[in-house]
């Protein structure tokens, strides 16, 4: 990074006007026209680079990326020098981290979509290790994977959430969990499933997880500049205000007081996630579920 930009980006941290510095953030294009899962993460990273008074441009990747591949460019440093991803402690050492929650936690909420043909069959599952006994779907490199398998899934893996919505319709797995803020846009807009998918409406699983911004472990000044933003956004409510403007009704329509959550357990979360910071996750007054049915299923 040129000696300008770095002192710049360094005026930050002592209240200095940041409007000289100018920052080209390149992102992954998504996968589609339709994939809604770009809109709020580049909504809150804008909102942080607009607290530091930064000038920045925030542009998509020439090419289409899946999640992985887009991890393999950053950590070379070409094409792209952010991403947004769930964390675990792979990457965390493969990247560097932005430890602020940008969903407060609840990318680890999930529902469940199933085939409407399956319906009556979840109608009879009344614990974890019911549902335990079912195939769910997810990517082959995402850190839920290992998690569900740790919990006693057999899991059935796809390359991304599209084409596995596909593998669900043909029957190629028995659900597809989803968060809750990602699986109502992903419904109404993905072209590769059918009216034969729903969402389940009295289950889900809930682990501890949280997606952050990634960046390329030498770009130690980004880190601090979209760090300091959502710091700056935290302290003045703007952060809050957005989270809510963009999911409340995702929390309302999945009626989360009213279903059930399984606890499954992360072992996989690095011990730095900052946990004790009530202020960075979403909070249900709902009471826990027994956290030893997740332990007994993981133990199995």
């Amino acid at each position: 990074m040129k000696a300008w930009r770095w002192l710049a980006c360094l005026s930050v941290f002592y209240g200095l006007t940041c409007a000289a510095a100018s920052w080209r953030i390149n992102y992954p294009r998504p996968l589609s026209d339709n994939d809604k899962g770009t809109e709020y993460p580049l909504k809150l990273l804008s909102l942080a680079l607009d607290q530091t008074g930064v000038n920045y441009r925030l542009i998509a990747s020439e090419r289409i990326m899946t999640q992985g591949k887009a991890i393999q460019r950053l950590m070379a440093n070409r094409e792209v020098n952010v991403v947004w991803s769930m964390t675990d402690e792979q990457r965390e050492e493969q990247m560097l981290p932005i430890r602020i929650p940008i969903y407060k936690g609840l990318i680890g909420w999930r529902l469940l979509v199933i085939r409407s043909d399956m319906a009556s069959r979840f109608q009879y599952i009344q614990s974890l290790e019911h549902l335990v006994k079912l195939f769910p779907l997810q990517g082959s490199d995402w850190p839920d994977t290992r998690i569900l398998q740790s919990n006693g899934f057999d899991v059935i893996n796809g390359a991304d959430a599209e084409s596995m919505y596909g593998m669900l319709s043909g029957a190629q797995g028995d659900f597809f969990p989803r968060s809750v803020v990602e699986i109502w846009d992903e419904m109404t807009n993905y072209d590769g499933h059918d009216k034969q998918l729903v969402i389940e409406p009295k289950l889900g699983l809930r682990y501890p997880s949280a997606m952050y911004y990634f960046v390329n472990k030498k770009s130690v000044p980004l880190a601090h500049l979209i760090n300091t933003g959502l710091e700056m956004a935290i302290k003045n409510g703007k952060f809050d205000e957005l989270f809510m403007q963009e999911h409340q009704q995702h929390l309302t329509d999945a009626k989360i007081n009213e279903r059930t959550f399984y606890p499954l357990l992360n072992g996989f979360l690095p011990i730095k996630t900052p946990l004790h910071r009530k202020e960075l996750w979403y909070d249900n007054p709902q009471p826990q579920q027994d956290a030893k049915t997740a332990e007994a299923v993981s133990a199995q």
